[in-house]
């Protein structure tokens, strides 16, 4: 286990014994590897959204967060060509406190989360107050209050689940 130095507050509730499997969310935005740098924009058009998992046939094949597009270009490029795999993956066996340490260290709120064949088993979101991670419910309320018609009649994105 990873030792909790002084700048990291402590989990609540703990997450002993818990693995990232336990606390993952299981239902991400995915986008899919055809998808443009525009559509990828419009995508973190929505403020709720951080991290976009690019998938194929299931597999992880890269990810983007915003910075990932603040180079102008041709936003007809593929956003795969803008993404990347390195340090915003983990394996859905790795300990939950291990993992939320070390994006805390790191200073990151998300990754992606696969199995051991790397397929796309869901997302870790580190809750703002660092000491825990979001929940399925917790993006379904945030879906369903977007769902609602807003006062500018837009309504809000749908997660859908991942297929096995």
């Amino acid at each position: 286990m990873t030792a909790i130095s002084p700048n990291v507050p402590a989990a609540d509730p703990p997450l002993a014994g818990l693995t990232v499997e336990d606390v993952m969310v299981a239902a991400p935005k995915t986008m899919l590897p055809t998808a443009t740098v525009a559509e990828a924009r419009a995508f973190f058009a929505d403020d709720h959204l951080h991290m976009a998992l690019i998938t194929r046939r299931g597999r992880l094949v890269g990810t983007l967060v915003r910075s990932d597009l603040a180079e102008l270009g041709d936003d007809a490029a593929p956003a795969l060509s803008r993404s990347r795999l390195d340090g915003r993956w983990v394996n859905l066996h790795e300990a939950a406190e291990d993992v939320r340490v070390r994006l805390i260290r790191h200073g990151q709120r998300r990754l992606a989360v696969v199995d051991d064949t790397g397929l796309l088993a869901g997302l870790v979101c580190l809750k703002r107050k660092l000491t825990g991670f979001c929940s399925d419910a917790d993006v379904a309320e945030r879906s369903a209050e977007r769902q609602s018609p807003a006062a500018d009649g837009t309504v809000g994105f749908r997660c859908m689940p991942i297929a096995r």
